[in-house]
Order: C-alpha cells, then structure tokens, then sequence
C-alpha cells in the first residue's frame, strides 16, 4: 500500500514538475526571447537576399531596356522598306532621264564625259 501511495505521490511530483518546466519554456518571454534570436540569424542574411534581388532586378531592367529598344529598331527597319523602295525607284527614274539627256546630246549612255581640259596658260 505505501508503495502505491508513494508512486502516486511521485507522478504527482513529476507531473507538476513537468507542468511548470511546460509553462516556463513557453512562457512569453521566452517565446519573444526565441523570435528575438531568431530574426538576429535570419536577418542578415535577408538583408543579403534582398539586396541581391534589387541588383538583379537593376540588370534585368537594363537588359529589358535593351531588347525593347532593339525590337523597337527592328520595326522601324522594317517600317522603312516603302521609303528605301521609294529611294530605289526614284533613283532608277533619275539615271533613266540621265540616259535620256545623254542620249539627246548625242553621248552613250552610262558612260560620264571626259572632265574638260584647261589650258595652263597664265
């Protein structure tokens, strides 16, 4: 019989003690001690990630500027074949009056004059 008792007596003892050991290590200063501590490992390295991402996303602007402004080059390349196809027709109109005029004075076409000859008499 003592033996039972005093059994239930040390569960009690234990149970008691393991309830305030449960009370104490979640305690909320103990928590506010352990997020404390945590966030003083962690931060710094957020610190890092973050600025990293903020360099990255510099880069990935700039490279993105670039493209835009590529592709931005490429159309009005594209855009401007009526102008050079405008150039193109003007300047076969253009050597077609200058055989023309070459044919009128009695010239071959195609083939430029001789430049005049100057007399170095002074």
């Amino acid at each position: 019989m003592e033996d039972q008792e005093m059994q239930l007596k040390v569960r009690r003892v234990t149970d008691k003690f393991t309830e305030s050991m449960y009370v104490l290590a979640n305690e909320p200063s103990v928590a506010l001690y352990r997020l404390q501590e945590h966030v003083r490992r962690s931060l710094p390295e957020l610190v890092q990630h973050k600025t990293d991402m903020q360099s990255w996303e510099e880069q990935s602007q700039g490279a993105i500027y670039s493209v835009e402004y590529a592709c931005s080059a490429v159309r009005s390349m594209t855009n401007s074949s009526m102008y050079f196809k405008n150039i193109d027709g003007l300047l076969r109109q253009a050597i077609t009056l200058k055989d023309q005029i070459n044919t009128s004075q009695g010239r071959s076409p195609h083939i430029s004059p001789p430049p005049p000859v100057r007399s170095t008499s002074s």
